[in-house]
């Protein structure tokens, strides 16, 4: 047994040196070790922290997107009524215009008309004047130019209805202040007040507007 153990003894003695070598390095090789460990975590938690930020960083860029689009939205919608207002206005104005120039073409002949009803005026007083029992065959000249006479006022009063322009003779009817100018009052027997009982001088309208309003005597009260 003696011999045994001096031989176990004599096998381990050469390696204790290298033993001693090991346990000599073992801290530094723990030190290590528990740096890398430590260095590991260190990385998981920024990698966890990074995630974490990326997580946080999509929800606040989505919030500014969304608010954008909320801008966005709002000034389309201002563009769209300012040009729907645009439109609306650009219609009215077409449709002003268009009336303008339709009245233009209606009513442009207004003074033009106004200088002939002086001349159907003279027309028709020549008419009156001439006295109906000397119109015979005995009298050709005076006859022919009565008759000229007629024809020349039917003439302009077909020329002016072809132009829309009317005669306003309101005998009988009710005094309108819009159609007649009143001269003067006076009583008449079986006509009710207010009604014309006299017309001085022919009015005129011209496409339904008064050009010239008739000149009338209306009945009183009684």
């Amino acid at each position: 047994m003696a011999a045994v153990a001096q031989c176990v003894r004599g096998a381990l003695r050469p390696r204790l040196p290298l033993l001693s070598v090991a346990l000599r390095t073992s801290p530094r090789l723990l030190c290590a070790a528990t740096q890398q460990k430590n260095t590991g975590q260190n990385l998981e938690e920024d990698q966890s922290q990074s995630q974490n930020e990326q997580k946080v960083e999509p929800s606040s860029a989505e919030k500014l997107l969304a608010e954008e689009k909320a801008k966005l939205e709002e000034q389309l919608k201002e563009v769209t009524e300012k040009y729907k207002r645009a439109l609306a206005d650009a219609e009215n104005v077409r449709q002003r215009s268009q009336k303008l120039v339709e009245e233009a073409k209606l009513y442009g002949i207004q003074s033009f008309c106004k200088d002939l009803l002086e001349v159907a005026d003279i027309l028709e007083k020549a008419t009156e004047s001439v006295p109906k029992e000397e119109i015979k065959d005995e009298n050709p000249h005076l006859k022919s130019l009565y008759e000229g006479l007629v024809m020349t006022e039917m003439q302009i009063q077909k020329v002016f209805k072809k132009h829309g322009l009317l005669r306003l003779n309101p005998v009988g009817a009710k005094f309108d202040p819009y159609e007649h100018e009143a001269l003067f009052h006076t009583a008449a027997e079986g006509q009710e007040p207010g009604t014309i009982a006299l017309v001085s001088k022919i009015g005129y309208k011209l496409h339904g507007r008064t050009l010239r309003p008739a000149l009338v005597g209306v009945v009183k009260d009684a």
